[in-house]
């Protein structure tokens, strides 16, 4: 069993203190909008590895490389403004304490912010992440900024959620999809089936549990919602 830690959109404090963790993660997962430096501090403070996807309030992280001599953007040194200690999952699939993820980050657009994509665009991202090895070593979870449309999204155009996933969990039936954005404000809202036997699971604050990869079975260890 793999312990994961998922957390999204809201900081949670007590956790930076180890409070509120039940026990030690083996893998933390990121579902977007939150400080880089969160990320960090929680993969430091559990001595575990860290994957995550931007979401629409993050900083643009696209185009960077990394390479023995620095970070480049454009052909050009720079610094990288991302977690020191995370894997950007965006658009591939990475293996992390044995567990496959595949990511996908942002929002549906709906102003001039980075990490929003149209409908369109979103569909085209997820025919690049098929291609790039997501079928071949199916991902034993998606992971997400935005739901899913109709599986625990919104009706207002920020947090609509995107149809193309659906087509996406069919190809690539992960057991779980991790995703954010939408706030609970207080509801417990239920992990939702989609596909034919994935669980979306709304991950806002923060979810502890744990996973078997050979079977895809999980258990809830611990979860708070949103504030």
């Amino acid at each position: 069993m793999v312990n994961i830690l998922a957390v999204a959109d809201e900081v949670v404090e007590s956790l930076t203190f180890g409070v509120g963790i039940e026990t030690k993660p083996d893998l933390i997962l990121g579902a977007g909008d939150l400080p880089y430096k969160y990320l960090d501090v929680l993969s430091s403070l559990c001595d575990a590895p860290c994957v995550f996807v931007p979401g629409n309030h993050d900083g643009d992280l696209r185009g960077y490389r990394s390479s023995r001599a620095g970070w480049t953007r454009a052909g050009l040194p720079t610094t990288y403004p991302g977690p020191e200690c995370a894997v950007n999952a965006d658009g591939r699939t990475v293996t992390a304490a044995g567990v496959r993820i595949s990511g996908l980050g942002g929002s549906i657009r709906y102003n001039s912010g980075p990490n929003q994509y149209t409908e369109a665009q979103q569909r085209l991202r997820s025919w690049v992440l098929r291609a790039r090895g997501g079928v071949r070593a199916r991902p034993h979870i998606l992971l997400t900024h935005s739901p899913a449309r109709g599986v625990g999204d919104a009706e207002d155009r920020p947090h609509r959620g995107f149809s193309c996933f659906h087509p996406l969990v069919d190809r690539l039936r992960p057991k779980i999809m991790v995703h954010g954005h939408i706030h609970p404000y207080g509801a417990q809202p239920r992990d939702l089936i989609i596909g034919t036997d994935t669980v979306s699971m709304n991950v806002v604050g923060y979810c502890q549990f744990d996973f078997d990869t050979d079977t895809g079975d999980f258990r809830i260890v611990r979860r708070r919602y949103g504030s």
